[in-house]
């Protein structure tokens, strides 16, 4: 699933945007105290973004923190491909596993993550 520098082009990473959930002190607190470690906040979106470019154990328990966080607050968890940013040194995803297919289907459509077309 990783890239070497020579399919950097065709090499992608899965970005998770979380939006901030209207909260009480103590709820932002906690909201803060779990996503602080794996994301970054945007004050101008309101939002926490993270990047992914595996998904190993570490990438999975990320994705889990913010969907728990998401259902525990009202909120959303969104996932897209982005390109890797050129600071990026962590592994990368390329254009042809799996999970290439299942997050372009998640944005195709606007479905969400799980419920695939039929046909």
């Amino acid at each position: 699933m990783t890239s070497s520098p020579n399919s950097r082009d065709s090499a992608w990473v899965l970005e998770a945007t979380i939006r901030t959930a209207p909260a009480a002190d103590h709820q932002w607190r906690e909201q803060l105290d779990r996503l602080r470690p794996i994301a970054s906040y945007d004050p101008e979106t309101q939002t926490w973004r993270t990047r992914l470019g595996a998904l190993d154990l570490a990438g999975v328990q990320t994705l889990q923190t913010l969907f728990d966080m998401a259902s525990a607050h009202g909120t959303e968890v969104f996932l897209a491909p982005a390109a890797v940013p050129e600071h990026w040194e962590g592994p990368t995803f390329t254009e042809y596993p799996d999970a290439a297919a299942v997050v372009r289907a998640r944005t195709e459509g606007g479905r969400p993550l799980g419920q695939l077309p039929l046909a």
